[in-house]
């Protein structure tokens, strides 16, 4: 932080677009850049330090009327999550400050919650600084379906849309697509308005993602806000034609929102994050980058930084790489998908692109029958663990 103050100082930048890493959600970022003068592209530091906290998230939604996943309303010890272990039958142990599925534990049974809480702590610690854990109710086979909100300084509040995220391995997003296959206008609607309760009793301002559980029988629960742009924000971007970067820009600048809620989509958009790993260990491939070919063609769009000779350290989350289609149904991106990732070459370190290929092939995934669980299920049974390519 201290350093990219220093750069912004020397440069007489106007303003910082912190990107969306861990510092794009860091409150004392967002007031250090403030105090220089300097414009934050992402809600004030004023907001962002309220809403860092899940818990607080939960209470604002609740007082909004918007439906919460049951659990804990503020952090608890372990001795308050053996209470609601009791309660629920199994629990969700998460980090109150969490992201990225740090700190983020299932606990099944009352002989593993010591271990598996005082797990949890240590990562939410070494990750956010501070090991405070809240737990929820674990929903059977639930979809993760978030909400794209852009929100200027005047009060005015619109929604671009869903995406489904529920394609993760070990709470880490893997593939996203929109519309979700299980929402339709109405539905849409619904759930928008639900994430604009939210966001209108947070203050919030800038783009932001309202983020909710779907269960079986179709009911939204609030999870929690993401105050930063996301990793798969193209896909907003290519069914509705809004640039929400250029937006937040825009609106970081003082200008009101000229856009209105969005709830008919055009075509279908999927997105996969490529990853600098091995496809059947998991384990990072840092390394040289020898060679790279990008796929091209209509429909297509690839965000990187690589090139021949691009070295990937091991010290950093390995996402290299996302590649985004476009197309009028769901069946055509995932057909073009698959050619797009075929054609993406790299040399000199592995990737995660045959496992995403082997997961396009999966039955439930091609029907859009998928929640937060299947891959890592998938996994377990060796389903995917094939390498075809």
């Amino acid at each position: 932080m201290e350093k990219i103050c220093e750069v912004v100082t020397k440069s007489n930048a106007d303003a910082v677009h912190p990107g969306y890493g861990f510092l794009a959600e860091n409150a004392s970022f967002a007031e250090a850049v403030e105090k220089l003068g300097v414009i934050w592209v992402g809600p004030p530091a004023k907001v962002m330090k309220k809403i860092e906290s899940k818990c607080f998230c939960r209470m604002m939604a609740m007082e909004a009327g918007v439906p919460i996943i049951p659990g804990s309303l503020e952090p608890i010890d372990e001795n308050g999550a053996r209470e609601y272990l009791e309660r629920f039958g199994r629990i969700l142990v998460k980090a109150d400050l969490g992201g990225g599925g740090k700190g983020m534990k299932i606990v099944r049974s009352q002989d593993e919650l010591q271990s598996v809480y005082e797990s949890a702590q240590r990562e939410a610690s070494v990750a956010f600084g501070r090991p405070y854990l809240y737990v929820e109710r674990v929903l059977e086979r639930p979809r993760h379906i978030e909400v794209q909100i852009l929100a200027d300084k005047y009060g005015n509040i619109v929604s671009l849309g869903e995406r489904e995220c529920s394609i993760q391995r070990r709470y880490q997003k893997i593939i996203e697509e929109t519309p979700s296959p299980v929402v339709d206008e109405k539905t849409r609607k619904y759930v928008s308005e639900l994430a604009i309760k939210v966001m209108e009793k947070c203050d919030y301002v800038n783009a932001g993602t309202v983020e909710f559980l779907r269960d079986n029988d179709g009911n939204f629960y609030f999870l929690e806000i993401n105050k930063r742009i996301q990793v798969e924000h193209p896909v907003t971007e290519c069914v509705t034609g809004v640039d929400l970067i250029e937006q937040q820009l825009k609106i970081a600048s003082g200008e009101p929102l000229e856009l209105r809620s969005v709830y008919k989509l055009n075509g279908h958009s999927m997105e996969c994050r490529i990853y600098a790993e091995d496809p059947m260990t998991f384990l990072p491939s840092p390394g040289k980058i020898l060679r790279v070919k990008l796929p091209e063609g209509e429909g297509i769009r690839v965000d990187h930084a690589l090139e021949d000779g691009t070295y990937v350290p091991p010290f950093y989350d390995p996402l290299i790489a996302k590649v985004i289609v476009h197309t009028e149904k769901r069946e055509d991106s995932i057909r073009l998908m698959k050619k797009a990732l075929q054609d993406f070459e790299i040399e000199g370190i592995k990737t995660s692109i045959p496992f995403l290929l082997n997961i396009l092939d999966i039955e439930e995934f091609q029907k859009g029958d998928v929640y937060t669980q299947l891959v890592d299920q998938l996994q377990e049974l060796k389903d995917v663990s094939k390498i075809k390519v």
